[in-house]
């Protein structure tokens, strides 16, 4: 059965974004069947061991028998050593698969580091002198929260999406008048990613709209399996993932600022294209 790992860049800390806080992706993964109704993943969620010398885990990704790798980057700068960064880009050059989502600003910048998915996401250095291209105000109220920052939403609402080219796999929704996905999670600060210049094998396949300035800005960048690696996605923000954005109810770190909104409690139909968008990249993923 292949092996998916869910995993943080911080430790197991109660008052941040760690591993428990994603709780409900963690079920829906379990859940999945494959065509005999065999479980499809056997899923493992686990936060790093702490930060100062190499994860046991990640370092060794590359040695490991783990299929696929959904990271939540949610550390300021120090959540992966180098050593780290070297065991998952061993672990893509074996072919594993990789999801990387991190936020807005520098917040989880430490995969950056790393080439291919790391080069897709977007960091505050990275647009300093391109701020009037770049620059998206996301939420007034918390000037602490600068670009790269795009407001599809309040925690808890939904945000409509668009597929872009050629209709991705991950895009797909044969339940959805359109057949793809039309909404995902909102979130008042969400990040930027783009395709690496000169890497063929990825391309913009999801573009969300800021509420704020009507600015489209990218969601999901995908790369297919090449040479160089194994299947990969860059999502903006790692709150499409988290408990908290699609039911506030659960609660959220005492450092949240943000009012929540209920717009997936009141609107199901988001929250089945959200857990659609799930199984699409599970099984996307696993090729």
């Amino acid at each position: 059965m292949p092996k998916l790992l869910l995993q943080t860049t911080i430790e197991a800390e109660p008052d941040d974004w760690s591993i428990r806080r994603f709780s409900r992706l963690r079920a829906l993964l379990c859940g999945l069947r494959q065509g005999d109704g065999r479980p499809a993943f056997d899923v493992v969620a686990r936060d790093r061991t702490p930060r100062g010398r190499p994860d046991p885990v990640l370092s060794h990704l590359g040695e490991s028998d783990v299929d696929q790798l959904w990271l939540f980057a949610a550390d300021t700068g120090d959540g992966l050593t180098p050593e780290d960064c070297a065991g998952i880009e061993a672990f893509r050059r074996r072919g594993g698969a990789l999801m990387l989502t991190r936020d807005h600003m520098d917040l989880g910048f430490s995969p950056c580091a790393m080439g291919g998915v790391g080069a897709a996401h977007q960091v505050h250095a990275d647009l300093y002198e391109l701020k009037p291209a770049h620059h998206c105000v996301g939420y007034a109220g918390d000037p602490g929260v600068l670009w790269p920052n795009y407001h599809s939403g309040a925690n808890g609402d939904y945000q409509r999406v668009s597929a872009v080219g050629s209709i991705h796999p991950v895009m797909l929704d044969r339940h959805s008048p359109t057949g793809v996905i039309q909404y995902l999670p909102a979130h008042p600060h969400e990040g930027a990613v783009s395709a690496p210049p000169g890497d063929g094998s990825s391309r913009v396949v999801m573009q969300g709209m800021s509420s704020l300035t009507g600015q489209r800005f990218n969601l999901a960048v995908a790369f297919e399996r090449s040479a160089t690696g194994g299947r990969a996605i860059a999502q903006s923000s790692f709150h499409h993932f988290s408990d908290y954005n699609w039911d506030p109810t659960t609660g959220c770190p005492s450092f949240v600022r943000d009012l929540p909104g209920d717009g997936l409690a009141r609107f199901p139909e988001a929250m089945r294209a959200t857990r659609q968008y799930m199984r699409n990249l599970a099984f996307w993923l696993a090729g």
